[in-house]
């Protein structure tokens, strides 16, 4: 995998890592997540695709549904 470019979440595949890139949406939301440790820098990994997915940021475990799961731009890591 290219590691230059950036994905939707929903191409992760499970056990992957990656950076967030971008998240968009309505302010509430970006913030909310923001709240939760999922921004723009953060490094996150899917534990369980599809929807809704899991992800680990940092030492939490977030679940997503597929609308919100497609606003968020990552950039995969290699481990």
């Amino acid at each position: 995998m290219n590691l230059d470019i950036l994905l939707p979440l929903e191409l992760l595949r499970p056990g992957e890592w990656a950076d967030v890139a971008e998240v968009t949406g309505e302010a509430s939301w970006v913030g909310r997540l923001a709240e939760l440790g999922l921004r723009s820098g953060s490094r996150l990994r899917l534990l369980q695709a599809g929807w809704p997915c899991l992800l680990q940021v940092g030492g939490c475990r977030l679940s997503l549904r597929s609308e919100q799961g497609t606003q968020i731009l990552v950039r995969p890591v290699a481990c």
